[in-house]
């Protein structure tokens, strides 16, 4: 009796300069259930030139039954070290999840289950706080790092995108010829990719079941670190195909409509306080960056 084919499943992780968070998220893939249905290995691309994770990873390869793959993209850029992950991956199916997630142990599972079920090319999961240290009141309060979840097989558009926690066919790569967008370097490629994708007719679903748990370190509720992530985020919208001078004029409006509300704000609670904040920098980000002043550009400085 021939042995029935499995599919592959390769498990993309681009890390950079955080081999302690690596170490976990490893041992949390090891353990991944498969219900028999596929098997899976794992990818790691080092966007370090120094190769500060290759011990993490030549360490852990030596004690696990996975296979496990290790490459360097030189150039500090997520998009090129993405890139660099789909090149190299040799499964059916690419799944990426970030360095500082945990999944649970059926994640994977989940994941290729719904793919299937729905006859999806990609599916997406939820990726939920996981704080070490108790964060200030305000930081719960606010949601800050709570995303919105759906209902299984719920079919996305491209502003719900994410590499996060995501299974994709390889054969979009190979169908449309397209990768990662290296002009998205500093964040923003994932929902740039989803929009082209799902342009072309490819279809993206939900997972709830999927979960992945996001380390959440204190330097995510200092205000400074909120502001530059704002800062960049605003930046990082133009690269979207809109028309520039709509979303300026939004900013220029949303900017003193905000500050007028931050007394009162400061006054209904700190969490409402930071959130328009917030927005107001998103704004400052994106004109700042319709006048050419850069004054933020790297995603990694304080993850």
């Amino acid at each position: 009796m021939l042995q029935q084919n499995i599919d592959d499943v390769t498990v993309c992780i681009c890390t950079y300069k955080r081999p302690e968070l690596l170490e976990d998220l490893l041992s949390a893939l090891q353990d991944q259930q498969t219900g028999g249905l596929f098997r899976f290995s794992i990818l790691i691309v080092d966007n370090d030139s120094l190769c500060s994770a290759e011990s993490i990873v030549l360490s852990f390869a030596r004690k696990s039954t996975i296979n496990i793959g290790y490459y360097v993209e030189q150039i500090q850029n997520i998009s090129l070290a993405r890139n660099k992950a789909i090149q190299n991956a040799k499964g059916d199916f690419i799944a990426f999840i970030d360095d500082d997630e945990i999944p649970e142990k059926k994640w994977l599972y989940s994941l290729y289950q719904t793919l299937h079920h729905f006859n999806a090319h990609a599916v997406l999961g939820p990726v939920l706080p996981y704080y070490k240290v108790p964060p200030p009141k305000w930081v719960i309060k606010g949601k800050f790092y709570e995303r919105p979840t759906y209902k299984t097989g719920f079919k996305i558009d491209w502003r719900k995108g994410r590499t996060g926690n995501l299974l994709v066919k390889k054969e979009i790569f190979q169908a449309t010829g397209e990768l990662f967008d290296p002009n998205f370097g500093s964040g923003g490629e994932d929902q740039d990719f989803t929009r082209r994708m799902i342009q072309k007719g490819f279809v993206f679903v939900w997972c709830n079941e999927a979960r992945a748990y996001e380390i959440v370190p204190p330097i995510r509720w200092n205000r400074v670190f909120m502001v530059k992530r704002a800062l960049l985020r605003g930046k990082m919208s133009l690269r979207y195909p809109t028309s520039r001078f709509i979303m300026l004029i939004k900013s220029i409006l949303a900017i003193p409509i905000y500050a007028m509300a931050l007394p009162l704000l400061f006054v209904l609670g700190q969490h409402l306080f930071i959130q328009y904040l917030i927005k107001i920098f998103d704004h400052i980000g994106r004109i700042l960056a319709l006048i050419n002043l850069d004054i933020i550009s790297q995603k990694y400085i304080t993850h």
